[in-house]
């Protein structure tokens, strides 16, 4: 059995897709020339400039991070609100683990392209959904083979479809 950090990139891909998180555990990573990462990474380096970017504490990487009236606001930039579960459950996913170190913060999910800011806050439903989320991907992670290919609606520009429809 190998040993998993829960990252808010496997967050992510488990409210998307749990063969991304089992692909993503074993360091198998998709076409990075995919059009839409490349745009994805785009936004995220030349939107809002003027914020603290990237910065890593363990196993998070926050986007952006600044402090606004004495209050902590971590900004998670996305390129569209269509993932808007994976993305919410991702930035509360670095909320709590940073509420681990007695930093008390608020996130925004940001969308330059749609320039649209949406609040997230970490409330009792939101964690119980990331520790069953957690636990379902230890259990991803645990096994031997990925799970059956289920098409979703994403698959389709999906940057790790070639591993799935062969």
């Amino acid at each position: 059995m190998q040993t998993i950090h829960i990252t808010g990139t496997l967050i992510w891909y488990y409210f998307i897709c749990p063969r991304e998180v089992w692909l993503m555990s074993r360091q198998v990573h998709s076409f990075q020339d995919n059009p839409f990462l490349e745009i994805g990474r785009f936004l995220q380096e030349e939107s809002y400039t003027r914020e603290k970017k990237s910065i890593r504490l363990e196993n998070l990487e926050l986007d952006l991070i600044q402090n606004k009236d004495g209050r902590t606001i971590i900004g998670e930039v996305k390129k569209s609100s269509k993932f808007i579960k994976s993305a919410t459950m991702q930035l509360a996913f670095y909320l709590k683990q940073l509420e681990k170190y007695g930093i008390q913060s608020e996130g925004q999910l940001l969308f330059p392209k749609e320039r649209k800011r949406i609040t997230v806050q970490l409330t009792d439903s939101i964690r119980q959904e990331l520790q069953a989320a957690e636990e379902a991907i230890h259990k991803i992670v645990e096994q031997q083979t990925p799970p059956p290919v289920v098409p979703v609606k994403w698959c389709r520009n999906c940057a790790y479809r070639d591993f799935c429809f062969i």
